[in-house]
């Protein structure tokens, strides 16, 4: 195989993943269902929650008890998250796609930076 043709196909295997959207389409479609005020503070404090605990987990393995800290802030960012859908109205994305799991910290970016 080519490297365009494998290029090519890379691109189709990512495409097939986004569902032949965009990150804008992603981000608009998260973002429609987000609209409460409340739901959007707590979805800006709960998603870098949630991606803090992440390497706090890791370096658990090699610091213990650490891994208390990760898992209180992932628990503490999973609650924002929910009880922000609860002022909302409306369940989390991820709930109909698993993708937006994925979405959500693309806009967190989007939104720190004025663009969602």
């Amino acid at each position: 195989m080519s490297r365009r043709a494998s290029l090519g196909a890379d691109r189709d295997i990512i495409l097939g993943v986004l569902g032949g959207r965009s990150n804008e389409q992603w981000i608009a479609q998260y973002g429609s269902s987000h609209q409460h005020p409340v739901n959007r503070v707590c979805h800006t404090l709960g998603i870098p929650t949630i991606l803090l605990s992440v390497p706090l987990f890791i370096a658990g393995i090699f610091y213990h008890r650490l891994w208390l800290y990760a898992l209180a802030l992932f628990l503490v960012g999973w609650i924002f998250q929910f009880i922000g859908h609860a002022f909302e109205g409306k369940p989390p994305e991820f709930f109909h796609d698993w993708r937006f799991l994925l979405v959500g910290v693309r806009w967190w970016w989007a939104k720190i930076h004025g663009k969602a």
